[in-house]
């Protein structure tokens, strides 16, 4: 691990401040640190924002949630708010990692860790993600595990987290302070970024933005909903597809619903397609199987990666199957 100078803060006036090109800010750790020993990332500073005071779950007069993003993914996960009113995320925020890890990774963490696959760790190969312009090693190489939406020539990695798929699916939106002291809210759906010809930017944050909170609208979807993770092992891996599913429904109809899928793109992929078929309509798996067959017509899966289709088709109705019979 290289050098670096460690700066803590008490507030985020201070970390904003004291904040320049060669910095990073530090909670839990849990993804940068690794990548630091493994000499990816190089930065010369680390602001710790651990001690800051967004570590609260709020319920707000509207019905919203608010989620600090300095509070852990276990203690998020396991509140009983969360647990009560957005069960969708709670399964999803349990279904990652590990207990150790879950203890540790902070909420604005989970949502700066780096897309990225094995060859973004080796630095004997070539990736546009750590070294921009040396090219992607995974187009011609081993990519069983990679993209089948949205990559580009520069990069073809997907999106590791849990939390994020269910966040998509439920509508959040993410506000963070702003170097000048201001803050914006940034709706979840355009919080991540395709990788195009900048594959190394994963976010649509400006440099030394601060994630300070995390917004859920007010829940639809706490009776029926279900966090599906597919992946190699049973525990403790990235998964090779997830769904995330979450549905209002009255009266036998669907009225409003919530769809995202993990696993298949450099951000976490909202699947407007199915949910716009699928609203106003019965749920019913031949709906759910042409909902699911929408959204993965459009899929360029490489030689390595074509099973991604059937399962992300068959895996999108089983998690709305499975929301549908949940019991509240």
């Amino acid at each position: 691990m290289r050098p670096f100078t460690y700066t803590g803060v008490e507030n985020k006036e201070q970390a904003l401040n004291v904040f320049t090109e060669k910095s990073h800010y530090l909670s839990g750790g849990t993804n940068l640190v690794d990548l630091m020993k493994e000499d990816v990332e190089k930065p010369e500073q680390l602001i710790y924002v651990l001690n800051l005071d967004y570590k609260d779950v709020k319920q707000n007069d509207d019905g919203s949630l608010t989620l600090g993003a300095m509070l852990s993914n276990a203690e998020t996960a396991n509140h009983k708010l969360v647990r009560t009113k957005y069960p969708l995320l709670s399964m999803a925020m349990l279904s990652a990692a590990t207990a150790q890890i879950r203890n540790m990774a902070t909420n604005g963490g989970n949502l700066l860790q780096r897309t990225r696959c094995p060859y973004f760790f080796e630095t004997s190969m070539p990736c546009n993600k750590r070294e921009p312009g040396s090219g992607c090693g995974a187009l011609k190489g081993i990519n069983s595990k990679h993209a089948i939406f949205g990559y580009s020539e520069s990069c073809i990695a997907t999106h590791p987290s849990d939390m994020c798929v269910a966040l998509a699916a439920i509508g959040a939106t993410v506000e963070v302070q702003k170097v000048n002291g201001s803050s914006r809210m940034i709706n979840f759906t355009d919080f991540h970024r395709l990788p195009k010809n900048n594959p190394e930017k994963d976010t649509n944050l400006i440099k030394g933005e601060l994630i300070t909170e995390i917004h859920l609208p007010k829940s639809k979807f706490a009776d029926n909903y279900y966090y599906l993770k597919i992946r190699e092992r049973s525990s403790y891996a990235f998964a090779l597809i997830s769904v995330a599913a979450g549905l209002e429904i009255k009266n036998g109809i669907i009225k409003s619903i919530g769809l995202a899928i993990g696993g298949v793109a450099h951000k976490p992929w909202k699947l407007f397609k199915a949910e716009d078929f699928l609203t106003n309509k019965k749920p019913t798996k031949e709906n759910f199987e042409i909902a699911a067959d929408l959204e993965m017509k459009d899929a360029k899966p490489f030689e390595g990666n074509k099973y991604k289709v059937k399962m992300g088709k068959k895996a999108i109705v089983r998690a709305l199957n499975q929301a549908l019979v949940r019991e509240a």
